[in-house]
């Protein structure tokens, strides 16, 4: 059965004659009837009354006229449903970023982004830094948004994508603060420190495999002595780590971005001094190969921005 049958046969039954609507539909009278025709064969019954000088609908006719309008109004609409989704794909731009920069750094640049002009829909995906870096390899993401240290292990290598630095953060290893007397206080002494010795291990609470900041601890902490004074008891995603700090289970390395709140309040102390930090930059990766024009210019815009920044 063919759609056009359908359009023909309503066309016949609107203008109420084989003539006008052959005029209406652009084709010859045979033509037209010869595709009714084939539309009553398929159907295997008459729609059309053809002994009167007056065109009338068969009671099957008159059945059949509802179920063609329905089926032309919802495939009309289908139609234009399926190109609303197709602009809107073409339109949107796709991020993929990790647990902590989406929680904390995205909602805010992305306005300072909309407000220079990047008015765009988006679509955010949060995942470790592996399942980030898998969606922009296999381009189901535009962009990714990740922390970027040189010591970082990555498939992103510089001749198939680039890199624009939105900012920096440093990781600071943080503890819970001593307790004294029932109550901690500002700038206490922290329960666990770095280095910590050989006489009894620092509980350490460590990223979820697959994490860029885990990653770029683990290379940090290769070239330190004290490693082995640090005893992996827990894994977890970022925030999950930081609460786990404050309930005092243990030292972990947290984006300064996430924990000056705590550190002010004394929730939070360092478990070391500065030479236990980690600079880290904030980054935007993207494909060298062009992307959609929403994408391109979205990168633009980013470009231009951080041209004047460093102008400033």
């Amino acid at each position: 059965m063919d759609l056009i049958w359908l359009e023909d046969f309503v066309a016949v039954t609107e203008e109420g004659g084989f003539s006008r609507a052959a005029e209406r539909r652009h084709v010859t009278q045979p033509a037209l009837s010869r595709r009714i025709k084939a539309l009553e064969d398929w159907l295997g019954t008459p729609l059309f009354e053809r002994t009167s000088h007056t065109l009338e609908l068969t009671p099957a006719g008159e059945t059949f006229h509802l179920v063609a309008e329905d089926v032309l109004r919802r495939v009309s609409l289908g139609k234009a449903e399926a190109l609303e989704v197709a602009r809107l794909k073409a339109e949107t731009i796709h991020f993929a970023a990790t647990h902590a920069l989406s929680q904390n750094f995205f909602p805010n640049w992305i306005r300072q982004m909309e407000s220079s002009g990047a008015d765009v829909a988006v679509q955010l995906v949060a995942a470790n830094f592996a399942g980030c870096e898998k969606l922009l390899l296999d381009a189901e993401a535009h962009f990714l948004l990740a922390h970027y240290h040189p010591s970082l292990a990555s498939r992103l290598d510089t001749d198939r994508f680039q890199r624009i630095e939105l900012g920096s953060d440093v990781l600071i290893p943080v503890s819970a603060p001593l307790a004294e007397g029932g109550a901690r206080r500002e700038k206490a002494a922290p329960r666990y420190a770095l280095p910590g010795s050989a006489a009894g291990s620092l509980p350490y609470l460590a990223y979820h495999p697959g994490s860029g900041i885990g990653g770029i601890v683990t290379s940090f902490l290769a070239g330190k002595d004290a490693t082995t004074w640090l005893a992996p008891s827990f894994a977890a995603p970022v925030m999950l780590l930081i609460d786990m700090a404050r309930q005092g289970r243990g030292i972990t390395w947290a984006p300064r971005s996430l924990v000056e709140d705590d550190l002010r309040s004394g929730r939070l102390v360092r478990a070391a001094d500065e030479a236990w930090d980690i600079e880290i930059g904030i980054c935007l990766f993207r494909a060298r190969v062009r992307m959609t024009n929403a994408a391109e210019s979205f990168w633009s815009v980013v470009q231009k921005r951080e041209i004047a920044s460093l102008k400033d």
